[in-house]
């Protein structure tokens, strides 16, 4: 039998679920995951190569997700859903982790999470032309000062042009954006933990070839820090942060939730500096702290 949500309705607002401040906590839990992402990509690419970090994550995340949806007795998804889960496994189960691991050889974390802090505002963009909305006058205003002030940091710290470490990153929100306005979608006829879970299973058919390819082709030298970045970008950023993430949206609503997120950039860059030792320059969390106002402006402009 197909397990059902107690999630929420489409419109973000609870129907039932856990108590709000365990929703919180959840939500919280969630952006913590995600913060993590870039430190643990950097250390996983110190024992395998890039592609060979992407498709091993991929295969393991999509395990633990297919054996939740088996213990679940979980129905595969209706016909219908199977195209919208192939956009969300493009970007968000291979374009935005290939691209930011290729990125995150050349780039610092801290340089790569206050680009991809405009990420918020790219899949507002998109979801805007998704759905046909006409967001105001307000929502364009602070959506293009956000970006203008992220083009103005990657060239001010590229010395004078993009690198091809940023065009990875820019094409990385680009598809991310695009998995997660699909995801989003389906996440109004079926429980969002599933759509990840589903787009992970699906891509396994070309992940383990990849996978095995990958491994045969680059070296891999098994350290600590190499395989606790290999787990945690599998088990933490790619499946369970997004469930803790959707159950603590169906509890306490979208736009709260929303509000936790604009910390994420912030939480990256002390990231940065605790685990990875890196130096921040006074541009970084100036910048990041820029997009978070931004992003906050047009959380209240779509009100």
């Amino acid at each position: 039998m197909r397990v059902q949500s107690s999630a929420t309705a489409p419109t973000g607002i609870a129907v039932t679920g856990p108590p709000r401040t365990l929703g919180t906590v959840q939500a919280a839990l969630g952006v913590a995951a995600f913060s993590l992402t870039f430190p643990a990509t950097a250390w996983g690419l110190e024992g395998f190569g890039p592609w060979s970090l992407v498709a091993v994550r991929s295969v393991l995340a999509a395990l633990i997700a297919g054996g939740c949806l088996l213990a679940l007795r979980v129905a595969p998804p209706s016909r219908s859903a199977w195209p919208g889960l192939a956009v969300v496994a493009a970007g968000v189960v291979v374009g935005f982790p290939l691209l930011t691991t290729l990125a995150l050889r050349t780039s610092t974390t801290a340089h790569a999470a206050v680009v991809v802090g405009l990420l918020p505002l790219t899949t507002a963009l998109l979801s805007a032309l998704r759905v046909g909305a006409r967001p105001s006058r307000t929502f364009w205003t602070a959506s293009l000062a956000g970006a203008a002030a992220v083009v103005a940091f990657t060239v001010q710290q590229s010395g004078g042009a993009l690198t091809t470490a940023d065009l990875y990153l820019f094409t990385a929100l680009l598809v991310c954006a695009a998995g997660y306005t699909e995801g989003g979608r389906l996440a109004r006829v079926m429980p969002g933990w599933q759509v990840i879970a589903w787009a992970l299973v699906l891509c396994l058919p070309v992940s383990v070839p990849a996978a095995a390819l990958a491994l045969s082709y680059e070296p891999v030298h098994l350290t600590a820090h190499g395989v606790a970045g290999l787990l945690w970008v599998a088990a933490g950023s790619q499946f369970l942060g997004l469930v803790v993430w959707y159950r603590g949206m169906a509890a306490i609503g979208i736009p709260k939730a929303s509000q936790l997120q604009l910390a994420q950039p912030l939480l990256t860059l002390v990231w940065s500096v605790l685990l990875l030792g890196e130096h921040l320059t006074v541009a970084a969390p100036l910048t990041a702290a820029a997009v978070l106002v931004c992003i906050a402006v047009t959380q209240r402009a779509r009100g």
